[in-house]
């Protein structure tokens, strides 16, 4: 099994946790968490990119001029592709960008950068994450307690407010309920701050 110390909010060690081999110990699957955040990037675009073809652009209803007998290369309209302002040939149009991927596929890469992060130290571990009121300064204490600089994600076992709001106007920082969490917020930060809820929540979901 796995050990890692766990912290209070003010930065000191209580104790520690074992963690799962099977969610937090595994060789990471490259592959796979290349397929899932590719995926992920994916369904996140909006795919509303538009131009115009020949036939929506304005005016070149009328030949420009006739068909033969003046020296000058046969035209239809004014508006084909290859006139100034014409239409645009084989442009982008609103599509859907998004497609599917196995849930085991979902939850593997999330083993793998949790695995890794581990290997790399990258996840603290707090007994509670509890906020009297919503207030950003008393957020970035604990964050600075803790010592975590820069991106960060903060992993929680259910909603709470006072955290969720006090972090969000901390640059670099965001929260997640583990239910939502997916493998791109985990690989896009320095730290994963866990609570020993969430971790026993992520046990219970991914073992």
């Amino acid at each position: 099994m796995l050990k890692l110390d766990v912290y209070n909010a003010e930065g000191k060690k209580v104790s520690d946790v074992e963690l799962k081999e099977e969610i937090f110990g595994i060789v990471p699957n490259e592959a796979v968490v290349h397929s899932v955040v590719v995926n992920y990037m994916a369904n996140q675009r909006q795919g509303t990119q538009s131009t115009k073809t020949r036939a929506e652009v304005s005016g070149g209803g009328r030949k420009p001029w006739r068909q033969k007998g003046t020296g000058r290369a046969r035209q239809g309209s004014i508006r084909a592709p290859h006139w100034i302002k014409g239409g645009i040939a084989l442009g982008p149009k609103p599509r859907s960008y998004s497609y599917r991927v196995n849930k085991k596929e979902k939850a593997l890469a999330v083993k793998s950068v949790l695995s890794s992060k581990v290997a790399g130290e990258e996840i603290v571990i707090v007994d509670k994450l509890e906020l009297k009121e919503i207030k950003t300064k008393s957020m970035a204490k604990v964050l600075n307690n803790l010592k975590v600089e820069g991106k960060a994600l903060i992993l929680l076992p259910e909603q709470n407010k006072n955290v969720q709001y006090s972090s969000r106007n901390i640059e670099g920082v965001k929260t997640r309920v583990v239910n939502s969490m997916n493998a791109y917020d985990l690989l896009n930060c320095n730290k994963i701050v866990l609570t020993l809820d969430a971790v026993k929540k992520i046990e219970e979901v991914y073992a």
